[in-house]
């Protein structure tokens, strides 16, 4: 593949650059080396578990320099449709994502909106969203993610509940985060760059990869965070270039894609 300028890069947060509170190594330093480049970024995630504000924070307390407004969540794709179809959705998301959710009047749920949120994948909540869904409320899928990589392991993501919902009830998830294309084009909106001369960087095969690239830009996948061995082989099309690390993608970058 020839190599491109590229004018915006986005990059993944949870398994790429940290995992909870531990910073991916060599990641702090690699992102002062991209800004030193004055090249446009964007974080880009679907963490659902909690609000940016809470997740700003988080980055902030264990090393990062990033602006809260750099930060684009598939809770604010949420958001979004939530406001634009005026729904009063019944919200399977945790409660430290809530905030982004706190002035929507939900006394009368008119749709079922599902994020990561362990403490509400008991029976009782699921069966709660099922009985509406069967009379004709939406499915919104804030992602599908399969797993995501915790501090003790991979653990199951939203996706095995969104399908078990969608098994049950007959209908189809509307899925408004990665790796969704109009995710990954209203991200570079903001940035005013066109998804040609970008590059996405991320450590999930099919959703930050594969969907980057379905919607036109370059993609990375590093092999930290959820990667698994093969990962790369899984998806088509392939990944750009792979990389051991965020640092390494960086490195990538700098020595291959950006003027010298």
């Amino acid at each position: 593949m020839m190599a491109r300028r590229i004018g915006a890069i986005l990059i993944d947060l949870s398994g790429t650059i940290h995992i909870d509170d531990a910073v991916v190594p060599g990641a702090i330093e690699a992102l002062k080396k991209l800004r030193a480049s004055d090249i446009k970024i964007k974080f880009v995630t679907n963490t659902t578990k909690e609000s940016k504000r809470i997740l700003h924070q988080r980055l902030t307390r264990i090393g990062f320099d990033i602006n809260e407004g750099e930060i684009f969540t598939s809770l604010t794709a949420a958001r979004h449709l939530v406001d634009s179809r005026n729904l009063q959705p019944y919200m399977l998301i945790a409660d430290a994502a809530k905030e982004e959710f706190n002035d929507i009047n939900c006394e009368n749920p008119n749709a079922v909106l599902v994020g990561l949120a362990p403490e509400k994948f008991d029976y009782d909540h699921l069966t709660s969203a099922f009985r509406l869904l069967i009379d004709g409320a939406p499915l919104i899928a804030i992602h599908k993610a399969r797993y995501y990589k915790r501090s003790d392991g991979l653990a199951l993501g939203p996706g095995a509940f969104v399908s078990a919902l969608e098994y049950s009830s007959g209908c189809k998830a509307e899925v408004v985060g990665k790796p969704e294309s109009s995710f990954f084009l209203s991200a570079l909106e903001d940035l005013g760059c066109p998804a040609s001369e970008a590059v996405m960087i991320g450590d999930d095969a099919r959703d930050d990869v594969q969907g980057a690239m379905k919607a036109g830009l370059q993609g990375i996948l590093v092999k930290t965070g959820k990667y698994r061995q093969g990962d790369e082989s899984s998806i088509d099309p392939k990944p750009s270039y792979v990389a051991e690390n965020f640092a390494e993608a960086v490195n990538h970058i700098i020595q291959n894609w950006l003027d010298s």
